[in-house]
C-alpha cells in the first residue's frame, strides 16, 4: 500500500507532461532555459515540472491588415494608402528566439516600407501600376522578415485616396483627353470624306452625263421635304435635250395613232 501512492503520483506527473499539438502547429521546446527543438504535430511529451517548457506557433497563413498610412508620392502629392499582407511562419525557432513579437516587427516593416516605396513613384504609377508596386513591396518585407523565420506570401494595396483638389484636376484633365479624342477622328473622318469628295469630283469631270444625273438625284432628294418651294437653275443644252426629247415622243404617239 506503501508504494501504491508513489507510483500513482510518477503516473500523473507523467501524464501531466502529454501534450498534442494539431497538424498546423509546431511546438518549440526549451529545456531549463535551452532550445532543445520542435515537436508535433500529434501527441508528444515535455518533462514536467517546468523542465520543459513550450512555445506554440501557428504556420497558418495570417492576413494583416494594414491601416492607412499618409505618404507623399515622387511628385509631391500627399495620398493616403492602405493595403493588406499575406504572411505565414516559414521557421518556427526563428520566429520565437530571432524576435520577441514576430507579428508587430511583421506589420512595423511592412508599415514604414509601404511609405518608402510609395515615395518613390509618381501619382500615376501609384494609380496605374499596382502590381509592380505590390510585388517591390513584398520583395522588401520579405528580406526584411526572413532572418525572423517569416514568409511573406502576397502584398495588396486596397485603397489609394487622393485629395479632392487632385481628383478635380485629374477628372478636368480626363475630360481634355477625350475631347482631343473626338476632335481627332472628327478630323479623320473629314479628311477621309473630302478625300472621297475629290475622287467623285474626278469621275464626274470625266463624265458629265455624270453630274447632271447627280443633279437629278439631289432634286428628287430636295423635293421630299414637304413644304418647300425650290428653284433650281437648269442649263440650256439640258432643256434643249428634254424639249427634243418630248418632242420625239409626241410625234411618236402621233404616228401610234
Amino acid at each position: 500500500m506503501c508504494l501504491v501512492f508513489p507510483l500513482v503520483l510518477l503516473l500523473l506527473i507523467a501524464i501531466s507532461g502529454l501534450r498534442v499539438a494539431n497538424e498546423y502547429e509546431r511546438a518549440v521546446v526549451f529545456r531549463l532555459g535551452r532550445l532543445k527543438g520542435l515537436r508535433g504535430p500529434g501527441l508528444y511529451w515535455l518533462i514536467p515540472l517546468g523542465i520543459e517548457t513550450q512555445r506554440k506557433m501557428d504556420l497558418r497563413t495570417m492576413t494583416v491588415d494594414m491601416e492607412s498610412q499618409e505618404s507623399i508620392t515622387k511628385d509631391s502629392v500627399t495620398v493616403k494608402v492602405n493595403a493588406v499582407v499575406w504572411l505565414k511562419i516559414s521557421d518556427p525557432v526563428k520566429a520565437v528566439v530571432g524576435v520577441a513579437n514576430y507579428y508587430a516587427a511583421s506589420y512595423q516593416v511592412a508599415l514604414t516600407s509601404l511609405r518608402n516605396i510609395i515615395g518613390q513613384h509618381v501619382l500615376d504609377e501609384v494609380l496605374k501600376e499596382r502590381d509592380k508596386i505590390n510585388e517591390a513591396l513584398q520583395a522588401v518585407v520579405d528580406q526584411a522578415t526572413e532572418p525572423w523565420g517569416v514568409k511573406v506570401e502576397m502584398v495588396e494595396m486596397k485603397d489609394v485616396e487622393i485629395p479632392v483638389s487632385m481628383q478635380r484636376a485629374m477628372a478636368q484633365e480626363a475630360q481634355a483627353m477625350r475631347e482631343k479624342r473626338a476632335r481627332i477622328i472628327k478630323a479623320e473622318a473629314e479628311l477621309e470624306s473630302s478625300s472621297k469628295l475629290a475622287d467623285a469630283a474626278k469621275i464626274i469631270t470625266a463624265n458629265p452625263l455624270g453630274l447632271e444625273l447627280r443633279r437629278m438625284q439631289m432634286i428628287t432628294e430636295v423635293g421630299a421635304e414637304q413644304n418647300t418651294t425650290t428653284i433650281i437653275m437648269m442649263p440650256s443644252e439640258f432643256v434643249t435635250m428634254a424639249e427634243s426629247l418630248a418632242k420625239s415622243f409626241r410625234v411618236g404617239a402621233a404616228d401610234t395613232k
